[in-house]
């Protein structure tokens, strides 16, 4: 009998984080498309790893936009300044990590690595400034819906 009530609580609680989830996502997609934004689905993106991250949101949402605030500026700046090569890739992901740990920021390296690694691996016909500038835009509005979803609907998670 026991046993039937835990799996059943487990059951629910999976149900209330994806619907969560789910409105987290979709939330941010739509914001993303009705504000024009090119690639779009990085707002979502955004949202489900803020949303079911183990860390709390906040922490997470804060890493995140620091992060990918870094890398987009180091990965325009480069992309503008150099021709794209392995060696100008290296110097963006060792600088990212420099000035991450500098700023004391160094949690946000991963984001910030992520972000100029994007800039400066995929080619879109784009200024290098244009596209950080969205990158940054698309992230921003998938961590704020994510922080929205969180606050408004804090997930109980019952410890058994």
């Amino acid at each position: 009998m026991a046993r039937s009530g835990m799996a059943l609580a487990v059951g629910r609680d999976s149900i209330l984080d994806s619907v969560r989830t789910t409105l987290a996502a979709v939330a941010a997609m739509l914001l993303a498309r009705l504000l024009k934004l090119p690639e779009y689905y990085w707002a979502p993106i955004s949202a489900i790893v803020v949303v079911q991250s183990t860390i709390p949101p906040l922490t997470l949402a804060w890493q995140r936009f620091v992060g990918t605030a870094l890398g987009a500026v180091l990965g325009a700046a480069l992309a503008t300044f150099f021709p794209s090569s392995a060696l100008v890739y290296a110097l963006g992901i060792f600088l990212c990590g420099i000035v991450s740990w500098s700023l004391r920021v160094g949690s946000a390296y991963r984001f910030a690595a992520i972000a100029l690694s994007i800039i400066l691996l995929i080619n879109r016909g784009r200024p290098p400034w244009i596209m950080a500038w969205h990158r940054f835009l698309e992230v921003s509005l998938g961590i704020a819906v994510a922080l929205v979803v969180t606050t408004v609907w804090p997930l109980m998670k019952k410890t058994v």
